[in-house]
């Protein structure tokens, strides 16, 4: 599979410009790249062979869409006396950024012809909420219109032909089961082992704490940090006291953080990046090329077995640099619902664990433990 790099970080902080010389770095690497931006790091300058850069248009995309949604439902809008929109009427909804964006990625991470997908994404919180999207929305289809439920399956084409035009339930289903199996398609790209995040940030206070709420965002949607490029990097021998004073703060943050994933240093051109000369000197710094795929390896939830020794079963969560004050959990049914800060996730509960009762948790080193008693009405008795 094509790998993926989705390049994020705080607002302000460069991303799309450092996601432009991550795809050029990987061309003059040798391989073959896709960079899906809704800006042009180039700004009109020539594109390097080996690149293609197709253009996000999200307007026409959603205009498109709801055009073919509407010619699919032309004989129940019709039934139901409504009209349809022309195309001069289709104006572009908040979201449809976002949907364009997950559609362009399935297409470019499926077509032959590419090592690698650069993905520029929107800041941090916005990025994580549309890397989640597919999964939520898969979700609230299974549970608005379950497949096992469709009343009268076998009456809906009899019903179909004495109306003349297909009966509502019968299109709404359709409709769900194309929804579903596109944004399937995504999810699967999403959550490949050859898919990974490049943060972006410019060392200081403020990213301090931004990359500290990503980092439990990001675990939270077990999405592996492949590095953490620190953007506009000011010469650390300046003879200006005010520079050598921005250089002292920056290698402070540096060697302040907790281990984690590699550093890859951008330095400060002493203007804003224009054109390729400019993207050509950032692809030049060392690690600005990325790793092979499944360098990263995906942060998995384990479920550690101690029932010989504690009679529980435990549901290992990585969180790094988690509080135990902004943790929060509950059971329903067969999902376990759990907020992170200002993160919030609904998982299904492993086949195990279905059958056990939730006991307790506890958060340590980084790590949210869960733990599960055996409920003896459901779990098999040894003999």
């Amino acid at each position: 599979m094509t790998q993926v790099l989705l390049v994020t970080g705080p607002g302000g902080a460069g991303r799309s410009t450092i996601a432009g010389a991550t795809a050029l770095a990987a061309v003059r690497a040798g391989r073959r790249a896709v960079l899906l931006s809704a800006a042009d790091p180039f700004h009109g300058g020539p594109v390097p062979e080996g690149l293609h850069t197709p253009r996000l248009d999200s307007g026409a995309e959603f205009r498109s869409e709801l055009a073919a949604l509407q010619d699919r439902g032309a004989a129940l809008i019709g039934m139901l006396g409504g009209r349809p929109l022309g195309a001069e009427e289709l104006t572009e909804l908040p979201g449809a950024e976002q949907f364009a964006l997950l559609r362009a990625l399935r297409r470019a991470a499926s077509a032959p012809g590419a090592d690698l997908v650069v993905v520029d994404m929107p800041p941090l919180h916005q990025a994580l909420t549309t890397l989640a999207l597919p999964a939520q929305l898969r979700r609230y289809l299974a549970r608005l219109l379950p497949a096992e439920r469709q009343a009268a399956r076998a009456l809906r084409p009899v019903l179909a032909q004495l109306a003349g035009v297909p009966m509502p339930a019968q299109w709404l289903y359709e409709a769900a089961a194309r929804w579903d199996a596109e944004l399937a398609a995504v999810q699967a790209v999403v959550e490949a082992g050859t898919t990974a995040v490049r943060l972006v940030a410019e060392p200081g206070p403020a990213a301090d704490a931004a990359l500290r709420t990503a980092a439990l965002g990001l675990a939270l949607y077990e999405l592996p940090v492949l590095d953490l490029v620190a953007n506009r990097l000011v010469p650390r021998d300046s003879a200006d006291p005010w520079v050598a004073g921005i250089a002292a703060r920056q290698d402070a943050f540096l060697a302040a953080r907790d281990p984690g994933p590699p550093v890859v240093r951008a330095a400060h051109l002493g203007r804003d990046p224009r054109g390729p000369e400019d993207l050509a000197l950032l692809a030049a710094a060392p690690g600005m090329a990325p790793a092979a795929p499944g360098a990263a390896g995906r942060p998995r939830w384990g479920v550690e077995d101690r029932l010989a020794a504690d009679g529980v079963l435990v549901w290992a969560i990585p969180l790094p640099r988690a509080r135990k004050s902004e943790l929060d959990l509950i059971r329903r049914g067969d999902e376990l619902v759990l907020a992170v800060g200002p993160h919030r996730r609904i998982v299904a509960l492993p086949a195990a664990l279905r059958r056990c009762t939730v006991s307790g948790a506890a958060l340590d080193e980084g790590v949210l433990r869960v733990r599960f008693t055996p409920d003896p009405q459901q779990w098999p008795r040894a003999r």
